[in-house]
């Protein structure tokens, strides 16, 4: 069996012929191309599809937009929201700046006379009257001073007393022709040189006493006192600019700042009426108020670098919530407007330069242009509305022109992507 199947695989072998010619590589017929056209064609569909896909996308982004937003175009029923009512009322013109408190008095001590302080009479920060003993210098040699001066006078008064009984009677004597006239008239200026040496002594016992006087150091101003400078047993030097203590005057205290010179003149139309301009202070963040005052003057020049001008408000400060020198937010009232159409602030939409609301009528909301004003407290003032008038508070991102409307008792929050924009 083995032999029968080598003979059929040798006669299945086929020999090649010895006429067929081998055809090289480089007489071979290339390989059919394929068509371009059909390539060009796919890539042209693929971007006819890609843009197509872009122009649906961005006209459903903009087709929100140009109806009141996504939600609005969507809700085509009755809307629900709150509503607030226009009122007529007074609110005020406020000019805002940053002021600095500022002291009306602040007094540096220093000593008038030099000796060793024996005692310091004040604590730290201690509120202190006018004419309270802050520093005693020892007086002692001041107290000699004075005892010397007091001696000097007291010789030479009783000296000019003398003096002046002689005169009486050399005048009497002169008068019975018993002494030359030269006597008389010498002892005259005897007794004026003694008028003199009792009054030089009278004035440096005067000095004496001032000076002794200098040596209890009081607070001339009504204040808090600083820090303490000194310590008993410091040598005081007079007229030494290293001072001995610092008093402040804290009520009352006054609020320096700044407005723009562009609102100088409505402050000099105020002014010239008598009208006392009230002055709020507010805290840094502007949410508490520290105390209220009055406009108390102003500079006498605007200042040319900044374009400003300086005043100066006065506050009594009770609470002693403002201290010297702190940075606060002042408030100045220039003018009130009385009978003026108020509405919440959170009412008005803005669509650019345009202002309006949704007034409500017939149980529809519809949009109205108006002109706001002075805004403040929450509350703006408008032109365009009148009182009583009703508009719409809340669902802004639902509202269109002319939906209807259901009025809610409850408060409804703003959505995320509600816009000021109709």
């Amino acid at each position: 069996m083995q032999d029968i199947r080598d003979t059929r695989d040798r006669h299945d072998t086929v020999e090649p012929r010895a006429s067929e010619k081998h055809i090289g590589p480089d007489h071979q017929l290339p390989p059919p191309k394929r068509s371009g056209g059909i390539r060009i064609l796919v890539w042209v569909v693929i971007l006819l599809l890609f843009a197509l896909l872009f122009w649906w996308v961005m006209h459903h982004r903009q087709a929100p937009a140009a109806t009141g937003g996504g939600r609005r175009a969507a809700a085509g029923g009755t809307v629900t929201l709150t509503t607030s009512t226009a009122k007529q009322g007074s609110i005020g013109v406020y000019l805002d700046a940053i002021g600095t408190v500022t002291p009306v008095y602040t007094t540096t001590i220093i000593s008038q006379v030099t000796g060793v302080i024996s005692q310091v009479r004040y604590r730290e920060g201690q509120m202190v009257h006018r004419g309270q003993s802050l520093i005693q210098i020892d007086p002692r040699p001041f107290q000699a001073n004075v005892l010397t001066a007091q001696g000097a006078l007291q010789r030479d008064t009783n000296l000019l007393a003398q003096a002046e009984m002689d005169l009486k009677r050399y005048q009497d004597a002169w008068a019975r022709n018993a002494i030359p006239k030269q006597t008389l008239d010498d002892q005259e200026k005897i007794v004026l040189q003694d008028q003199g040496t009792v009054k030089a002594d009278t004035g440096t016992l005067q000095y004496d006493q001032v000076q002794l006087g200098f040596t209890n150091i009081t607070s001339p101003i009504t204040g808090r006192v600083g820090l303490r400078l000194v310590d008993p047993g410091n040598l005081a030097t007079a007229s030494s600019s290293t001072p001995l203590a610092v008093v402040t005057q804290i009520q009352p205290i006054t609020v320096v700042f700044t407005i723009p010179e562009d609102n100088v003149s409505q402050l000099q139309q105020q002014m010239l009426h008598g009208k006392a301009l009230t002055v709020d202070a507010l805290d840094r963040s502007n949410e508490a108020k520290l105390d209220s005052g009055t406009l108390e003057a102003t500079d006498n020049q605007i200042d040319t670098t900044t374009g400003t001008l300086k005043l100066r408000a006065l506050f009594q400060n009770k609470t002693n919530a403002l201290f010297p020198n702190q940075f606060v937010n002042a408030r100045l009232l220039l003018n009130t407007l009385e009978n003026v159409v108020l509405i919440p602030s959170s009412t008005i939409q803005h669509n650019g330069d345009v202002s309006y609301v949704f007034l409500i009528q017939n149980n529809a909301a519809h949009i109205h242009n108006l002109k706001p004003g002075v805004t403040e407290g929450g509350l703006t003032q408008v032109q365009g509305l009148n009182a009583g008038d009703v508009v719409a508070d809340s669902s802004f991102e639902k509202i269109q022109d002319g939906s209807k409307i259901v009025v809610s008792k409850a408060k409804i929050l703003p959505s995320n992507d509600e816009s000021n924009a109709p």
